[in-house]
């Protein structure tokens, strides 16, 4: 179940707090929620702002995060990556390698576990 709100008051750094301060709550809460999913679980990850998204990197694997007009997106640019998840989920909304949640979509965040640490150790050997 989606509820951002509960982890989405862990701080946050200053490049991704200035990048959620003009969506609104609802988005600002579940970008957070993505990217304490990413550090929690790969705390060696650095933040950057790469193409206006804020993106995460460990080696050469990177995983970015972005709130387009009607969504929020994880990309990995692999289907591969994205794969596991949208054969559990699929009519989540999608690119080539990447996710595209609705403000209506419930995410299934610990389901994005795998997505995301196929993104950053695929590339990063």
């Amino acid at each position: 179940m989606d509820t951002p709100s509960q982890t989405a008051s862990d701080t946050i750094p200053q490049l991704l707090a200035e990048y959620v301060s003009q969506l609104s709550t609802w988005r600002s809460e579940r970008l957070q929620k993505l990217h304490n999913l990413i550090v929690a679980n790969f705390p060696d990850t650095s933040l950057s702002m790469k193409y206006r998204m804020p993106t995460c990197a460990l080696g050469d694997g990177w995983v970015a995060l972005a709130s387009q007009q009607s969504y929020l997106s994880l990309y990995t640019c692999a289907r591969e990556h994205i794969q596991p998840y949208l054969d559990r989920h699929p009519s989540v909304k999608c690119g080539t390698g990447c996710l595209n949640f609705r403000d209506s979509d419930d995410i299934a965040f610990e389901d994005l576990r795998p997505v995301i640490a196929s993104a950053l150790k695929m590339r990063s050997r």
